[in-house]
C-alpha cells in the first residue's frame, strides 16, 4: 500500500505554476517523526499553501486579469480552494478518527485544479 502523507510532502496542482508543501496543524500522529495528515487536511494556507502563480480561468483573479490583458493569459496569485476531502483515502488506517491521507490521493481546487502528492515526506512506513 502507498506511503502515509506527513508535513512537508511535496504537492502540486495541475495549474499551479510551482510546488507547494504540505502542512499539517495538529500533531495527533507522528509518523516517522513528522506529524501525519488525514483526507481532512484541505484548509487553503493552513494544510495547503499557494503554488506560486495560478493558470486557471476558473480562478476569478486570473480571469480579471487575461480579460485586463485583452485576452493574454495572465497567471495571478494562487490560492487554493479545496472543495472536498483528499481521495482515495486509506480506509484502514486511522488518524486521530480519520482516514490517513496516503500517497496518490488527490484533491480538486474550486479552480479546476486537480492536487497531486508528489512526495508524501515518509519513505518508510506503509498504510493499508
Amino acid at each position: 500500500m502507498p506511503n502515509p502523507v506527513v508535513m512537508g510532502a511535496s504537492l502540486s496542482c495541475s495549474f499551479g505554476m510551482a510546488p507547494s508543501s504540505m502542512l499539517v496543524i495538529r500533531p495527533n500522529v507522528l509518523i516517522e517523526g513528522k506529524p501525519a495528515a488525514t483526507i481532512m487536511d484541505i484548509a487553503p494556507m493552513s494544510n495547503v499553501p499557494p503554488f506560486a502563480m495560478c493558470q486557471s480561468l476558473a480562478n476569478p483573479a486570473v480571469a480579471a486579469a487575461t480579460a485586463a490583458a485583452l485576452g493574454t493569459l495572465t497567471p495571478m496569485p494562487c490560492t487554493p480552494l479545496i472543495v472536498a476531502p483528499w481521495t482515495p483515502a486509506a480506509p484502514t488506517t486511522l488518524v486521530a478518527g480519520m482516514p490517513a491521507l496516503a500517497l496518490g490521493a488527490t484533491a480538486q481546487c474550486a479552480y479546476g485544479g486537480v492536487i497531486n502528492v508528489v512526495s508524501p515526506g515518509s519513505a518508510k512506513t506503509q498504510v493499508s
